[in-house]
């Protein structure tokens, strides 16, 4: 876990210099990464989502894009189209905003189903198809979405096999009050958040991402621990407050995230509490609650957790 431990350790520091708290966002976007998946983040305006995954961007010297979404957003918009060139009479490729390593798709709610559609298949495939030719996608393309949590007004709600795709939920909340003072203080000193290359931020090499992947890949795992986190997954379906539980590719989900949450404690091997750990980030949005369990006031959070308390941890 050398260079795991080595690329934590750079990236909270470097990351220290613009993000001012925040520290649950920061480790679950390094899950992310280190996973090699996609995350949404939930969670109202201003508090940092955008600037953190720009940092992020920056940190590990991808390419970085933005995509506003909004409800006239076509698929050829984010994808691209063939366009011709009069010049010579020849098709040439013009790419959109998904050619790249690190999108960031801004009010992903507000997107048309289409348009999530084409999004879906560059998250899950990684490869974009442009009049039934397919392009591969970067190794390191990574998707994080945001979404208000309060205005539902003019917005496309995602389907459940999109929200499947996401690796990750993450709230996102107000940060505390003492890191609210140095957000002010570090803006009376001229911090601006638009000018990042005044930061100081120091990329790493992407192939010490690509190494720390392979560090997270080999995170030894127990055979108590497939059975626990099988025995999570499953009892999500047969829960009285849920109408749909979680998914094979869930356990999957669950199982890589655990092991990168080992890594950011500096450990090779999975222990349960990695499990509980990544619970809820992973399953919170892959589970449907029943109409009357909402009408009570429970949350996706709150149920999950109860099902952990009832699920016999290993020794």
């Amino acid at each position: 876990m050398q260079t795991t431990s080595r690329v934590l350790s750079h990236g909270r520091s470097e990351l220290s210099k613009v993000i001012v708290g925040q520290e649950e966002l920061i480790n679950q976007c390094l899950l992310t990464i280190l996973c090699g998946g996609h995350s949404l983040l939930e969670g109202v305006p201003g508090i940092a989502k955008t600037l953190v995954v720009k940092c992020f961007a920056r940190l590990f010297d991808l390419e970085f894009r933005r995509v506003q979404c909004t409800s006239d957003l076509m698929p050829a918009d984010i994808i691209g189209s063939n366009v011709l060139n009069l010049a010579t009479s020849t098709f040439s490729v013009h790419r959109g905003p998904l050619f790249t390593d690190m999108l960031l798709a801004d009010e992903i709610n507000r997107m048309p189903p289409r348009t999530q559609a084409a999004l879906l298949e560059a998250m899950e495939e990684r490869q974009i198809t442009i009049d039934g030719v397919p392009h591969p996608l970067s190794q390191f393309f990574t998707v994080f979405a945001t979404q208000n949590p309060v205005e539902f007004e003019g917005t496309y709600p995602l389907p459940e096999a999109q929200l499947d795709r996401f690796l990750l939920k993450i709230k996102v909340g107000y940060p505390e009050a003492g890191d609210e003072i140095s957000i002010l203080e570090n803006v009376h000193n001229g911090f601006d958040s638009r000018k990042l290359d005044a930061s100081g931020i120091t990329p790493l090499n992407t192939a010490e991402l690509q190494e720390a992947r392979e560090e997270v890949r080999s995170t030894k795992v127990e055979p108590a621990l497939f059975r626990y986190i099988v025995e999570l997954v499953r009892r999500t379906r047969d829960w009285p407050a849920l109408s749909l539980g979680a998914s094979p590719r869930a356990a999957i989900s669950l199982m890589m995230v655990a092991k990168a949450a080992a890594a950011l404690e500096e450990r090779d091997y999975l222990i349960p509490d990695d499990v509980k750990t990544a619970a809820l980030p992973v399953l919170r949005h892959r589970v449907m609650m029943k109409p009357e369990a909402e009408l009570e006031g429970l949350t996706s959070d709150q149920v999950l957790t109860e099902i952990m308390a009832t699920v016999e941890v290993p020794k």
